[in-house]
C-alpha cells in the first residue's frame, strides 16, 4: 500500500491487542479485533528533493536509550519515537514535523485499510501453503500422502522451472486487508474496534489509513 500516493487521508499507527465481539444495534453478534492507539505524532518529512518521493513519517512511543543518531534525526520531533511507519502521499505541505494524529479524525461511516506483518507459520510444505491435493491414498503409496509430486518437466529443459510452487516458510510477510469497518471508537482508551480480522499476532504493529 505504500506504493499508492493517497492524497487526503487520517493516518495512525497502533497495537493489535485482541479479537472479542461486540453487539450491533439488531442485536447480533459482530466479531472484531482491538487495535490501541498510542500518542502519534509526525516525526520526520520525506521530500522529492532529498528523498525522491513523498511521505509522512510517523512514530509512536518513546524509545529508552536511543543512540547520538537516533537523537539528531528525531530532534525536530522532541523525542525518539520506538515505533516508526511512513506513508506516502501526493503532497506533504500540509503537514508538520511535530504535529500529534489522533483517533477523533477518523469517521466511522468510511472504511479503512490496516497493513500489518502476518502470523509466521515456519517451514510448511505445499499442502498446507498452497492447498496441493497430495499423492494417492492408495496402491502402497504411504509415504506420499503430502508430497509435491513431480517439479521437472523432463530432459528437456532440463531443470525446474522458477516461480515453481514449493515447500518453504509461510507467512510473515507484510499484508494489507483493505475496506474494514470500523465498529466503535473509544476516544477515551484511545481503542479502534475493527470488523472482522487483521494481520498480525497479538501485540503487532498495525498502520491504519482511511481515505477522505
Amino acid at each position: 500500500m505504500d506504493e499508492i500516493l493517497i492524497k487526503m487521508s487520517n493516518f495512525v499507527i497502533g497495537k493489535k491487542t485482541d479479537m472479542t465481539q461486540l453487539f450491533d444495534e439488531d442485536g447480533r453478534v459482530v466479531p472484531v479485533t482491538i487495535i490501541q492507539i498510542d500518542d502519534n505524532k509526525i516525526v520526520d518529512l520525506r521530500t522529492e528533493e532529498k528523498d525522491g518521493y513523498k511521505a509522512i513519517v510517523i512514530g509512536s512511543g518513546f524509545k529508552k536509550n536511543a543512540t547520538k543518531a537516533e537523537n539528531g534525526r528525531y530532534k525536530n520531533a522532541g523525542f525518539v519515537p520506538r515505533y516508526v511507519r511512513e506513508f506516502r502521499v501526493e503532497s506533504t505541505e500540509e503537514y508538520q514535523v511535530g504535529d500529534a494524529i489522533d483517533i477523533e479524525k477518523f469517521d466511522t461511516n468510511l472504511k479503512v485499510d490496516i497493513t500489518g506483518i502476518s502470523k509466521g507459520k515456519g517451514f510448511q510444505g505445499v499442502v498446507r501453503k498452497f492447498d496441493f491435493a497430495g499423492g494417492p491414498k492408495t496402491h502402497g503409496q504411504s509415504d506420499r500422502h503430502r508430497a509435491a509430486g513431480s517439479i521437472g518437466s523432463g530432459t528437456t529443459p532440463g531443470r525446474v522451472y522458477k516461480g515453481k510452487k514449493m515447500p518453504g516458510r509461510l507467512g510473515y510477510e507484510t499484508t494489507t486487508v483493505k475496506n474494514l469497518k470500523i465498529i466503535k471508537i473509544d476516544k477515551i482508551n484511545k481503542l479502534i474496534a475493527i470488523k472482522g480480522a487483521v494481520p498480525g499476532r497479538r501485540g503487532a504493529l498495525v498502520k491504519i489509513t482511511q481515505r477522505i
